[in-house]
């Protein structure tokens, strides 16, 4: 039996599903370019429920590409923090900065230009031009290239830059002129709620099927392919929360590498055994020594491995800044990579009755 891709009708039945079936966003109630670029930027590696409100809070702290392009670093991490991922923000500030110089404080409004811009790949290029700016331009994330792998049952290694350009060009081909954004917004939420990752695609209630040969073929469960990533390279850490009354230890890390000018708890390299924690901080007295639980945080190429405990000091000790809850609730951005412990903090705090 000849499968069946009625390209017409699928573009049709999708759009006519959106419609109906399109979750309510924020940014998609009010589709500036600047709302649909901060969003789609938060997007990238987060879960939806996650951005809705870090999304409303970063556009309280900065509604205009003026107001972000001026940003303090501090402010603009404390604003991102839990969201990871930190280079995103950074990217965003630079790129508001040159949108300053080059295009009168806005975003450019086409595709091409919008892609010369820092932190700006060819999927929120595509997204920013198509749902904002109404350009015909394919906006292929995650979400788009499972959907088609499963539609047109291609075997490509979706992981590969090469089979994300060559489905660039052929979804370019499907893309109505005249509701080109919700086309591109309508596969992610097919992507996101219907032909789902990690699970098997819900194929009996997709507005799709008829014209899905993979579903036809009874190959849909099977795709899409996805090649093995390089095995994250293991690294052991020991985190230190130093406390002198009221106040925490942090310190600020370098400029440039992972989690580059943000602020932590004194990390080392390594596990230590006590005795050489003691010794390494340098403190005259230790009034408290608490063994904190293990815990393990990815980074896309690097697995923290951590072990870490809590140290009360009767004194201050060596150079870095010593925070207060209120400092480290609105001034400081700790990475989420410290939460467990920013949280045994808090109920070392209180009790103290340091809150």
């Amino acid at each position: 039996m000849e499968k069946i891709h009625d390209k017409k009708r699928l573009v049709i039945n999708l759009l006519d599903w959106y419609d109906e079936h399109a979750r309510v966003l924020p940014w998609r109630e009010e589709a500036t370019p600047y709302r649909v670029w901060v969003s789609e930027i938060m997007l990238q590696q987060t879960r939806v429920e996650a951005v809705k409100p870090y999304f409303e809070r970063f556009l309280k702290a900065f509604p205009s590409i003026s107001s972000l392009a001026n940003a303090k670093d501090d402010e603009l991490s404390k604003v991102w923090e839990g969201l990871g991922y930190y280079n995103r923000v950074k990217n965003m500030k630079k790129c508001a900065q040159m949108c300053m110089e080059l295009y009168d404080g806005k975003l450019p409004s086409t595709y091409e230009q919008l892609l010369q811009l820092p932190g700006i790949g060819s999927y929120t290029a595509g997204a920013v031009a198509s749902i904002a700016f109404k350009e015909k331009a394919a906006a292929v994330d995650g979400n788009v290239l499972r959907v088609f792998s499963r539609l047109l049952v291609s075997e490509d290694d979706i992981l590969k830059e090469s089979t994300k350009k060559k489905f660039q060009k052929i979804i370019l081909d499907y893309i109505p002129e005249e509701r080109c954004d919700a086309f591109n917004q309508a596969l992610m939420e097919i992507g996101a709620l219907v032909c789902v990752p990690n699970a098997a695609p819900r194929c009996n209630i997709c507005p799709l099927a008829q014209d899905c040969i993979g579903y036809q073929s009874g190959k849909a469960h099977f795709l899409p392919i996805k090649k093995a990533k390089k095995q994250r390279r293991i690294e052991k850490r020991t985190i230190l929360v130093v406390v002198w009354k009221d106040k925490v230890l942090l310190y600020q890390r370098p400029e440039k590498g992972l989690l580059s000018k943000m602020y932590e708890f004194k990390n080392l390299e390594d596990h230590y055994l006590k005795k050489d924690i003691i010794n390494r901080i340098g403190a005259k007295h230790v009034l408290t020594y608490k063994k904190l639980k293990d815990a393990k945080h990815v980074f896309s190429h690097i697995e923290w491995h951590m072990k870490a405990c809590l140290i009360e000091v009767d004194e201050p000790i060596e150079e870095g800044v010593w925070c207060t809850k209120e400092e480290l609730e609105h001034t400081y951005a700790i990475p989420s990579a410290f939460q467990t412990y920013k949280e045994s903090l808090y109920e070392w705090w209180k009790e103290k009755s340091y809150e």
